[in-house]
């Protein structure tokens, strides 16, 4: 996501705000669901109610209150000719639409965004870009995660065991490489113990991840099995890789190291738990 479109984004979310006074006579900000709905990029009100009762199983495994962050309200709304009617709405804190945004379609671009822009409690547009950047990372190591567990699954349905599978992913890391093994890249980075993955930049798990969705492609198709087949396929889709990242200049055994991925995910869950404790709606008064 490029700089315009995060500033495009921001405005659009900033304008939805509403403040309100919390309990304790502080202002806090606030959304209404149908709002959000929209610059979340949902048509249909009934698809992102999906998102918000998966939100609300979420705030409820957190062991914080519902109610705290999602209220039922009633709003009146223009009809046409000076008329108004009542609609159903929710009123909701910032963490009850980041659990909406961890919550909705992935595919959404608005979604990416509202999940980073609900994390921060800033509206700062360099700090959602930040977080963005993160997000992506995990996203990426995520997926990196699957398609090996994938990959394990392939090889050992063909033929090759657990130590197998170390052998030919460690071949095809030295030829991502340049002939530098896993163990070499750990020393290099400092990594002293963890997945090599864990500490590697985002072009690097990506660069992994298509190598190995391309094994895992052509095992299938073509029904490879046996260690020596599996680990020629590996290390030929590495060396593509390799060659591609080459054309735009990005040697990536020369790549700086980025924060360990098990540090990131404390951090986040951390400051999720902080946001989930943070500011709640003020308690409901009989009139």
């Amino acid at each position: 996501m490029d700089q315009q479109s995060i500033i495009t984004y921001k405005s659009t979310f900033d304008s939805i705000m509403h403040e309100i006074t919390a309990d304790d006579g502080s202002t806090m900000e606030v959304w209404y669901a149908r709002e959000l709905q929209s610059v979340c990029g949902y048509a249909r009100w009934e698809n992102f109610a999906v998102a918000i009762n998966r939100a609300k199983e979420s705030c409820k495994s957190q062991k914080i209150s519902v109610d705290d962050h999602f209220r039922d309200v009633t709003k009146m709304i223009e009809i046409g000719k000076g008329g108004q009617r009542p609609t159903e709405d929710i009123l909701l804190t910032r963490y009850a639409c980041y659990l909406i945004a961890q919550n909705g379609d992935p595919k959404k671009e608005e979604i990416a965004f509202a999940q980073s822009y609900f994390a921060v409690q800033t509206r700062k547009a360099e700090l959602i870009a930040e977080r963005l950047m993160l997000q992506q990372r995990l996203e990426k190591r995520e997926e990196l995660r699957a398609s090996e567990k994938r990959l394990s699954q392939n090889i050992y349905e063909r033929g090759v065991d657990d130590k197998g599978f170390g052998r030919i992913r460690s071949k095809g890391d030295a030829a991502l490489f340049g002939g530098v093994t896993t163990e070499q890249m750990k020393k290099r980075l400092g990594v002293k113990s963890g997945a090599l993955a864990d500490h590697l930049p985002q072009v690097t798990i990506a660069a992994k991840n298509l190598a190995t969705e391309m094994t895992n492609y052509n095992v299938e198709a073509k029904d490879l099995h046996g260690e020596p087949s599996i680990t020629q396929e590996h290390v030929q889709n590495n060396r593509s890789v390799r060659q591609i990242l080459g054309q735009r200049g990005i040697k990536p055994e020369l790549l700086p190291p980025a924060e360990d991925i098990k540090k990131v995910e404390r951090r986040v869950a951390k400051e999720e738990k902080a946001l989930g404790e943070s500011q709640k709606l003020p308690k409901k008064t009989d009139k």
